[in-house]
């Protein structure tokens, strides 16, 4: 619902200080909102590169209309995009792999590449849908890492998350869920010495 796939029931969603529920997702990924799947959603038959590059804002050459009003500028920005998709691709450590195709990828690699998508939008906020679920535990360091150092230089990240030592060791803020309702939320020392929590989580 925040990413506007869905419409909510009830109650609003505001993204530094506007109102971002009933607006296409494509107009909130525009704002800096954007969301990685915990099933990755990759397009199967484009390369690596490709895949990134979609991702990219609106660039010239999109349009019918930029082959006739901007028409020289088309190679440069087509040269742009590829220097910006390959500089995030070696961010996440995929550029070995950029000119394999996307179905070929492992799922850990797929992840990452979800995630190269969604940095290629340019987020100030990217929500994360668990994602280290079924990756191997090599690839799952490797995409905390990245989190990490990319928090570390500005983006926040909003994490869905089952693993409570990756919950406990990476987020300031928690919001425990129990039953489809919050049942908690405050600091990791605060969170691991709540007795809900401990008696729905931790098995107290």
């Amino acid at each position: 619902m925040i990413a506007g796939l869905y419409a909510p029931d009830a109650g609003q969603v505001y993204f530094e200080g506007t109102r971002v529920d009933g607006l296409p997702p494509h107009r909130i990924v525009r704002r800096g909102l954007l969301k990685t799947f915990q099933i990755p959603r990759e397009l199967r038959n484009m390369t690596v590169l490709e895949n990134v590059m979609v991702a990219s804002p609106r660039i010239v050459g999109e349009r019918l209309t930029d082959l006739f009003l901007h028409p020289w500028d088309i190679p440069t920005a087509e040269a742009e995009v590829i220097q910006r998709a390959e500089q995030v691709l070696r961010t996440v450590g995929l550029l070995g792999l950029r000119d394999e195709y996307a179905k070929n990828l492992s799922g850990g690699q797929k992840k990452l590449l979800e995630l190269a998508r969604a940095l290629m939008g340019q987020p100030k906020l990217v929500l994360l849908d668990e994602p280290i679920a079924g990756v191997n535990p090599v690839l799952a360091q490797r995409i905390l890492a990245v989190i990490e150092d990319l928090r570390d230089h500005g983006v926040t990240f909003f994490l869905i998350e089952h693993d409570m030592d990756v919950v406990m060791k990476r987020c300031e803020w928690i919001i425990v869920m129990h039953q489809g309702r919050r049942l908690v939320e405050g600091v990791p020392d605060e969170i691991k010495a709540n007795p809900k929590v401990i008696d729905s989580y931790l098995g107290g």
